[in-house]
């Protein structure tokens, strides 16, 4: 292969709700175009099956993190997301995924890249996506990432190691501002007349909207969003004008070609029972504070997305936004509790004295493979 190798060290990592692949940034060209090309052929894209690939073919497994020293004095490892796209020849890196970034903290740790102390490692994480510093607080034993624990997230089987992740360095991730329009809500034109909006910019940026003024409940399962190409085609549109509005994209139509992932938009509703689609289990509304649908890369999020969650989190403080508003009691609270498909995911968000203190959220993490992945060279 022109890149000198024909079989690539690589790490398959679970975090949180996702499955990513794992590739050390030495290991990779330098050269974009030959990264890229290497990144394609490792997921075996584009192909809607992956089947000559690594990629899960879903959007929550087609997910890539490179790993490098870091270039940043207060950091430990430099961290880059790459969303994978399954059907197109193209490597997005225009945002972070907070369920991939649980699992760098223990990559780290059993690659010997980090210092450990017992029984929890801190591990800073510099997000080359955003510029923004990520802590991950990791538990050790006998001197490797802890699997095991009775930490159990919706959407996860089983329950491992609680890994705390803070993302509260990360206001105005891609856009500069926590609020890229510089207010709490907007009204914006669409095919289907004047909405409400509110773009919030936490981890990666989100665009909120009521599910009611896109018709629908808030409480819709993926196969019911999904299998509906007219609504997914109009919730599409909002997210383009959304990225027009934050300045990632000249208009709709670039905004799904260079920048498909981010901002992500989601559909909320105050608290209201509801059945989660994996388990038929009834989700009540005082388990939780809001009801939220996560549009992810077209498509509606089996969960909740990492990132996702932190702003969601940081909306709900925020008044005046449409989030806010769906949430009662929101202003007294520090921990809130969002309902996705697949269950409840909570967020620790605070502000003090207009600042964003905290937003951090609990995931679990494992490393399921490592070896090579042969490239055809």
């Amino acid at each position: 292969m022109s890149c000198g190798f024909h079989r690539l060290p690589c790490c398959i990592m679970r975090g949180g709700t996702s499955k990513g692949i794992f590739l050390k940034k030495n290991h990779l060209p330098v050269d974009p175009a030959r990264r890229d090309a290497v990144i394609l052929e490792v997921f075996g894209s584009p192909d809607v099956r992956q089947i000559d690939g690594l990629g899960g073919a879903d959007p929550l497994t087609s997910k890539l993190a490179i790993i490098g020293p870091s270039t940043r004095p207060d950091a430990d490892v430099d961290y880059t997301f790459a969303q994978v796209s399954i059907d197109r020849a193209f490597v997005d890196f225009n945002g972070n995924c907070g369920n991939i970034s649980s699992a760098v903290g223990p990559f780290a740790i059993n690659e010997g890249l980090v210092r450990v102390t017992e029984p929890v490692t801190r591990v800073r994480i510099h997000n080359t996506n955003t510029g923004k510093l990520l802590i991950a607080d990791v538990p050790v034993e006998g001197g490797v990432a802890a699997v095991r624990g009775q930490c159990r997230i919706d959407g996860v089987p089983g329950t491992g190691a609680e890994i705390l992740l803070d993302f509260s360095d990360t206001l105005g991730s891609a856009t500069g501002k926590l609020l890229p329009t510089g207010q709490p809500l907007d009204r914006m034109k669409t095919s289907r007349g004047t909405i409400d909006v509110s773009i919030v910019d936490v981890a990666n940026p989100v665009v909120f909207v009521r599910a009611r003024d896109v018709s629908m409940k808030g409480t819709e399962t993926p196969k019911e969003i999904n299998g509906n190409a007219e609504l997914l085609a109009y919730l599409e549109e909002i997210r383009g004008r959304a990225a027009v509005l934050c300045g990632m994209a000249k208009d709709v139509k670039d905004a799904l070609e260079t920048s498909p992932a981010f901002p992500m938009l989601a559909f909320v509703c105050p608290p209201h029972d509801y059945t989660d689609f994996t388990t038929g289990k009834t989700i009540h509304a005082s388990q939780v504070d809001m009801v939220s649908r996560l549009m992810y890369m077209q498509v509606l999020h089996k969960t909740y997305a990492g990132t996702g969650t932190c702003c969601t989190g940081a909306a709900m403080k925020i008044p005046g936004t449409i989030a806010h508003e769906a949430t009662p009691g929101a202003d007294g609270k520090v921990v809130l509790r969002i309902g996705h498909p697949a269950g409840v995911i909570q967020v620790h968000a605070d502000f003090q004295e207009g600042k964003l203190a905290r937003c951090a959220f609990a995931r679990t993490a494992r490393r399921i493979m490592d070896g090579y992945v042969y490239l055809k060279g």
